[in-house]
């Protein structure tokens, strides 16, 4: 008896189901069928990061996730591997502009690093899984290091446009958390990591910020300490919230970078954070907030941006 696949049938590498026979009276043929199941998020993403280290001789240290504006760091990389985000298996695709959707593998300062283009939000309609993919499978690439910046509104009034700031903390707001769901031991990639039950005291590694300020010292870039409190989206906040927000102790607000500092955290992968104050929140100026307006401090921001995070990298 000859075995094949029924005509049609898309059979997988992984994961099979074995179902019943079935006898095919026009060849003569009975076929087995093998009914695909579905991939756990562990499998997804060490698919992905294997299709990634076949386009790219690079294993990279650190990873780095850039957000609304920042996109332009991705020049920085000597010896480039740029993959589009739509040629990774599993990988989701940003709706966003400014959010261009690579995945950037090479060099910078001589640091092995893989960057991310941009990023997906949860207001996109995606589900956290799949927000927070991109940081698992930096993880599995070989990062122990995650950098993740973003574009965020200024609550703290001393924070003009233009400010960097290092994050000292969260503030999740969002309603829900990405560590949701049955625990994946396989993604803990240190001891104590992996855990059901995890430590977010040092969400953000002190030892990175103490660089992040040095290295700013040096440059003569003016670099602030804050708390960042994330909002799903996709509407910018009411001038109440904003008021309600300051009260609980954030000092700016945005709609990404926790969940992937939760993955991050759960892998045991130390986090840096910077948030680029891209305008002032809702209510503490009369000007309507845009887009538009976070696109354009992204720009003017580039030069001292790249610089900063060109002097960090070496020093991790």
């Amino acid at each position: 008896m000859r075995v094949a696949p029924i005509s049609g049938q898309r059979l997988f590498p992984r994961a099979y189901e074995e179902g019943a026979d079935d006898f095919d009276a026009g060849s003569g043929l009975r076929y087995h069928r093998f009914m695909p199941t579905e991939l756990s998020l562990f499998d997804k993403a060490a698919a992905a990061a294997a299709r990634i280290r076949a386009l790219s001789p690079h294993t990279p240290r650190i990873g780095v996730i850039l957000g609304s504006g920042l996109g332009g760091f991705g020049s920085q990389v000597e010896d480039a591997t740029v993959i589009p985000c739509a040629d990774i298996p599993h990988f989701p695709q940003s709706t966003v502009e400014g959010h261009s959707g690579n995945l950037i593998l090479g060099t910078v300062s001589r640091v092995p690093v893989a960057v991310m283009q941009g990023r997906v939000h949860a207001y996109e309609g995606y589900p956290l899984d799949a927000v927070t993919f991109p940081a698992r499978v930096l993880g599995l690439l070989g990062c122990r290091t995650l950098i993740v910046t973003n574009a965020a509104g200024g609550i703290n009034t001393s924070y003009k446009p233009g400010s960097l700031v290092v994050l000292s903390d969260h503030i999740n707001f969002t309603g829900t958390n990405a560590a949701l769901g049955p625990n994946e031991p396989r993604f803990g990639l240190g001891p104590n990591a992996g855990l059901r039950f995890f430590d977010m005291s040092t969400a953000y590694t002190p030892a990175l910020r103490a660089i992040a300020h040095a290295e700013a010292a040096k440059l003569a870039i003016p670099l602030e300490d804050g708390v960042y409190l994330a909002v799903l989206g996709p509407s910018f906040e009411t001038p109440a919230e904003i008021r309600a927000f300051r009260t609980l102790g954030a000092d700016l607000v945005g709609m990404s970078t926790v969940h992937e500092v939760i993955v991050a955290r759960h892998m045991g992968l130390d986090v840096l954070g910077i948030s680029l104050v891209t305008n002032f929140a809702a209510g503490i100026t009369a000007a309507p907030l845009n887009h538009l307006e976070v696109m354009e401090e992204g720009r003017l921001a580039e030069t001292r941006f790249t610089a900063l995070l060109k002097a960090i990298l070496p020093e991790i």
